[in-house]
């Protein structure tokens, strides 16, 4: 149930919440581990050697050391750049192959073909989006406004190139259609060379991509992408990531480092919601990303926007590898998950078995645990003051149950309403003061430290220092 991103957790315990009823999305047990690439097999083989001149230490043992990575800023931008230039001859190399083998391109003429050539330079501005083609990922947001589009590309001084490549499933019709409007688009005499769609899209092809363009486009409807990695890819080669923060990069974006459109919606309306973000795409662009790209230095140098790669490189890259996500899944899950495998299995699975005999105990007396009395602090119209002590006191029969085998606590909530998702504030234990045959008192001396408008009730819930977590047992009563 965990999720692949920190917001693919947090979607989760929404989907997965009715599945534990008397406890509320932000204390669930769901956690996540947000996904990581192979650096070696995505990030290029002359950019793994440069790395490897000026922070090898990153690059050692079973973990890498993310804090090295800090060392690429020692990176000449001349040496960066160069590297990044040969990059993208590569893709420029690999592009012009394919458009002059039919086997691999289909073309309308010889002129289309030859205007693709033409224009695919190394030295024009690249913006890649390639993945697999379901309509979720809103590949036509960029066409929303074809007269503003054919301004970007047709720019004369600073010229834009769009690339996109990908897949629909053979059943998904929506996502072929996705295809077929691109590539309409791109024969247009406007756009014909300006905008690029690789057909037989493959891994040799994605890897070329990821390493080869200067800026990676994603544009998702939030908050659907569970995590994405085409992005991850692409950072690892000082390729710069604009897209919606959705997924994984909601954790990965930095100022100054790439380019977010935000994370809340606007509109209710996804038309609405869709225009607004092509308005946002069309004039970061135009306003922030092209002047970046384009603005040079005498040896002609883009000195901004190296500053903008090394960072991308160092603060977002170094934490999406596969080794940092190993290390989250052992630390989080695998390392806890066999402690308490052994836990359970030792001397014949003893805790095993005590345990599930204490669960049929309990939910044999459950039915039967009433709420004798309750006293509530009475404030009436009267303010709650912080600082102030205010008195809980709860008494249940248990019903046969042993006094530790039931809790109570406070529960403080902000204001709960229809149609919203109950945010807990904080969870405040009561004492068992009493014990008197099959009843036990429970006690509380609240003190608010937090000014608001707040809920708050009594939970009771079965307790046992052998659950892992309260939801492996979610059985509540309220008072």
């Amino acid at each position: 149930v965990n999720g692949v991103s920190w917001l693919h957790g947090e979607v989760s315990k929404e989907i997965l919440g009715d599945l534990w009823p008397g406890y509320f999305k932000n204390e669930l047990h769901i956690g996540y581990v947000t996904n990581g690439v192979h650096f070696p097999t995505w990030t290029a083989m002359r950019l793994r050697r440069l790395y490897a001149r000026y922070f090898p230490e990153g690059f050692e043992g079973h973990e890498y050391r993310i804090s090295e990575w800090k060392k690429v800023y020692d990176i000449p931008d001349e040496d960066l750049w160069q590297e990044r230039m040969v990059l993208k001859e590569k893709l420029v190399r690999l592009i012009r192959r394919r458009y002059c083998d039919p086997g691999q391109v289909r073309m309308d003429s010889p002129h289309q073909v030859m205007q693709v050539l033409e224009s695919i330079k190394p030295d024009v501005l690249k913006i890649g989006f390639a993945r697999r083609f379901a309509t979720y990922k809103r590949a036509l947001l960029l066409f929303t406004d074809l007269d503003r589009l054919a301004a970007i590309v047709n720019n004369k001084e600073r010229p834009v190139q769009f690339i996109f490549a990908g897949k629909a499933h053979p059943n998904d019709q929506p996502g072929q259609d996705l295809i077929k409007r691109i590539i309409e688009v791109a024969a247009m005499p406007q756009f014909s060379g300006k905008i690029i769609f690789l057909q037989n899209y493959d891994m040799e092809l994605a890897r070329r991509l990821v390493q080869g363009v200067d800026v990676w486009l994603n544009t998702p409807t939030r908050p659907l992408e569970a995590s994405g990695t085409s992005g991850e890819k692409c950072v690892m080669n000082g390729v710069l990531q604009f897209s919606v923060l959705d997924g994984w990069w909601v954790e990965g974006y930095k100022e100054g480092a790439g380019w977010a459109l935000p994370m809340e919606t606007v509109f209710s309306d996804p038309q609405y919601q869709n225009e607004l973000d092509a308005e946002m795409i069309y004039n970061t662009i135009e306003e922030e990303i092209v002047p970046k790209y384009y603005d040079r230095d005498a040896d002609g140098i883009p000195r901004a926007w190296m500053a903008s790669v090394k960072k991308c490189i160092a603060e977002i890259a170094s934490n999406f590898t596969t080794n940092r996500m190993l290390r989250d899944y052992e630390v989080r899950f695998y390392n806890r998950l066999a402690a308490r495998k052994w836990e359970l299995v030792e001397n014949d699975f003893a805790a095993a078995r005590e345990l599930v005999a204490w669960k049929h105990k309990v939910l044999a007396a459950w039915p039967g645990v009433k709420i004798v009395d309750v006293q509530r602090a009475r404030v009436g119209d009267k303010p709650i003051f912080i600082g102030r002590s205010y008195h809980f006191e709860l008494t249940l029969d248990l019903a046969g149950l042993a006094p530790e085998d039931v809790g109570a606590e406070l529960v403080v909530a902000r204001p709960v309403e229809p149609d919203r998702v109950v945010e807990v504030i904080r969870t405040v234990p009561l004492s068992q003061v009493q014990v008197s045959g099959s009843q036990v008192t429970f006690a509380l001396d609240y003190v608010p430290e937090q000014a608001g408008m707040f809920d708050m009730a009594l939970r009771i819930f079965p307790q046992n220092p052998m659950l892992p977590h309260r939801m492996d047992f979610a059985l509540v009563k309220w008072a």
